[in-house]
């Protein structure tokens, strides 16, 4: 044990060191960028004033967002780690302009590696043990490098199954918690000037949940309430939540069973490949019972239990036996209050109903604060409430652009909203991403409307009991 430790003490001082100097230089980075790009759009709306031809405007907007996009990738890809994940917040065809959906997309399951002596470091250091005395085999290059993480293929000694080894980029949390804060300053400019929503509470939110993921034992503990969970309350679990090894789990190194399946975006390829029509019916009936399995174990987990899996970005998603789905990563979880999760069953039945005056109820239970600036307002309250938490966008709507005119948003200013909510928000507009890239068109809020009736039946605000499928 103190051979490992002294084996590392001159390569751990001079990280230190670097690291130490990072935050500043990426401060620095992010703002001169940030800068760029919001000026661009401002000049280039002032621009587009003068310009009457509908069609013209449009082509100029185009070209805009292209120009954009280009220096949007380039500041997530130059500095990795938080802006890979705000990449994939914003990289979605319902939320952002086609051109920046193409390019984002990219980025979501892309990130630099850490050298493999960075990563036996940190797992020696949390696990005691030299790789060797741990595992039968360990491949050297990774399976994939997420923002906090990278995991490795390996095999313990003594078993014959494979199993997947997470072990987190060292020094990446302060670099994180840094790009989070100059997140917060930036949005908080923003909602007093572009943006009539509570974007703070919204960052708020992320830095508390992305706080959480630096914690594998966290981690570990999530997934096996979650399985416990999803398998008590069904007859087959929806999705199959990866197990962990226990004894081998730590704040920075995690090891769970391996799960041989095809990322949900290669699932076109992989169709292609086994001689099936992406567009037939065969492909149709797999993507609706993908879409189907992942809709009932977020709905389950949300309105039935409270405590969710908060990150369905598609390179968490893995498809296996033909259309069975696993999720994996838990780094990000929620466990909402009663209070919340009852609140947002009615917001459901709300959206599901089309009932704007149960909606305008909703926002008051669940403490979203609201100025109208409009005649019609319950109807905007409730187009805003579904654009803002169901999958299927309101007739008219192509995708959310918070900066056009007509956006609810615009017209029904969003004060306060809790910071509970936004990873629901995020989930329901992940959802939504999936079910646009798979080319299925579906209001979760109508999938979900029985299990928020029974949510809301077993805590005494249903008179009548509603039979649903569990």
């Amino acid at each position: 044990m103190s051979g490992i430790a002294s084996r590392f003490d001159f390569k751990e001082i001079q990280e230190k060191v670097s690291l130490h100097l990072r935050p500043w230089h990426r401060s620095f980075q992010f703002w001169v960028r940030a800068a760029d790009i919001y000026t661009g759009y401002k000049v280039f709306q002032v621009r587009v004033s003068f310009v009457k031809d509908v069609q013209k405007q449009h082509a100029m907007w185009e070209r805009q967002h292209e120009l954009a996009a280009d220096k949007i990738y380039a500041m997530c890809s130059d500095l990795g780690g938080f802006f890979l994940k705000v990449a994939q917040i914003i990289g979605k065809p319902d939320l952002a302009p086609a051109a920046w959906v193409k390019k984002l997309v990219t980025l979501c399951d892309q990130a630099p590696a850490t050298p493999f002596d960075g990563v036996q470091r940190v797992l020696e250091k949390e696990l005691g043990q030299s790789i060797s005395e741990i595992f039968e085999k360990f491949d050297v290059n990774p399976l994939g490098s997420a923002s906090i993480a990278q995991v490795h293929l390996a095999r313990l000694k003594g078993n014959k199954n494979d199993v997947v080894v997470k072990v987190q980029h060292p020094g990446i949390q302060e670099l994180m918690m840094t790009d989070i804060r100059n997140l917060q300053a930036f949005a908080l400019y923003m909602q007093k000037t572009d943006i009539k929503f509570d974007l703070y509470s919204v960052t708020k939110e992320m830095e508390t949940q992305i706080g959480y993921e630096f914690d594998f034992l966290r981690e570990a503990n999530a997934m096996e309430r979650i399985h416990h969970f999803l398998y008590e309350n069904n007859r087959k679990s929806p999705v199959l939540v990866p197990r962990v090894v226990r004894d081998l789990a730590s704040r920075r190194v995690l090891v769970m069973e391996y799960i041989d399946g095809i990322p949900i975006l290669k699932l076109g390829d992989e169709m292609a490949k086994r001689g099936i029509n992406p567009g037939g019916k065969m492909a149709a009936a797999a993507k609706q019972n993908i879409l189907k399995s992942l809709t009932l174990a977020y709905g389950q987990m949300i309105l039935k239990s409270g405590f969710f899996h908060a990150d369905p970005h598609p390179g968490n998603i893995l498809i296996y036996k033909g259309s069975e789905v696993a999720l994996l990563d838990y780094g990000q979880v929620k466990d909402l209050p009663d209070q919340l999760r009852l609140g947002y069953a009615n917001l459901v039945l709300a959206i599901a109903d089309n009932d704007p005056v149960k909606a305008m109820e909703s926002y008051r239970e669940l403490g979203i604060g609201t100025v109208s600036n409009c005649g019609n307002e319950q109807q905007e309250l409730l187009r805003l409430a579904q654009t803002m938490f169901d999958t299927k966008l309101p007739p008219g709507v192509v995708m959310l652009q918070p900066f056009s005119e007509d956006s609810s948003i615009k017209k029904i200013a969003v004060e306060s909203f809790p910071e509970e909510l936004f990873s629901i928000l995020r989930t329901v507009h992940l959802l939504r991403g999936l079910s646009v890239g798979l080319g299925i068109n579906f209001s979760c809020a109508e999938q979900w409307r029985p299990i928020a009736e029974g949510a809301l039946y077993n805590a005494g605000r249903l008179k009548e009991r509603v039979e649903y499928e569990s």
